[in-house]
């Protein structure tokens, strides 16, 4: 199977590096001044030569297998405004990368219309959205295991990942952290991990 032509946007960078290590090209919508969501292949990540960027004004004059949606803006906007007719026929994947802001269990997800599969980035995500149904999965975030670590087991506690856990509270699950983290050692890592009596935030 020849590697496949993704177009995209950068939404969550480290989210998106790690999966940009799947054997395919992938086009990042960027713009002039590298806003929210448009910011391309920039940054310090160590983006590989699959990873390509791709200029807003020139996106539809390019060919694509699948159009990879992370955000409703660019879902409900973008979508009508940016690609071409043919671009927006082509197989769509939404990933969501947070749990809803509204009811958490009853909020039907925006994109449960049978337009794109949803992608969940953890199965907390794909337990609290509606998505009737559209098809989903999961998809967890990613890393990268550098040579030379191997796990021993001689370290009796268990991590979590979670940014802004403080923040974004319930919704989030940093109630179930807590009653968690009263029965089993656990250390916190991520954005703002100390405001939760957490560690760090864990580099790339």
């Amino acid at each position: 199977m020849r590697p496949l032509r993704i177009l995209t946007w950068q939404v969550h960078g480290n989210y998106l590096y790690y999966l940009t290590h799947a054997p395919h090209e992938f086009h990042v919508l960027s713009k002039p001044d590298r806003p929210a969501g448009y910011g391309g292949r920039n940054g310090n990540l160590p983006w590989a030569d699959n990873v390509h960027d791709c200029p807003v004004e020139h996106v539809r004059e390019q060919s694509f297998d699948c159009v990879l949606y992370q955000s409703l803006p660019h879902f409900q906007q973008d979508r009508l405004e940016i690609l071409g007719e043919a671009q927006r026929r082509l197989p769509s994947i939404f990933l969501e990368h947070d749990p809803p802001l509204a009811h958490p269990t009853n909020t039907v997800h925006p994109a449960a219309d049978g337009v794109a599969l949803i992608v969940h980035v953890t199965h907390y995500n794909a337990l609290m959205w509606d998505c009737r149904r559209t098809a989903t999965r999961v998809v967890e975030h990613g890393v990268c295991v550098p040579d030379g670590i191997h796990w021993t087991g001689e370290i009796a506690r268990g991590v979590a990942v979670i940014n802004h856990l403080q923040r974004r509270g319930r919704r989030l699950g940093a109630d179930v952290f807590e009653r968690w983290r009263a029965d089993v050692p656990l250390d916190l890592f991520g954005m703002e991990a100390a405001a939760s009596g957490g560690l760090a935030e864990l580099p790339y």
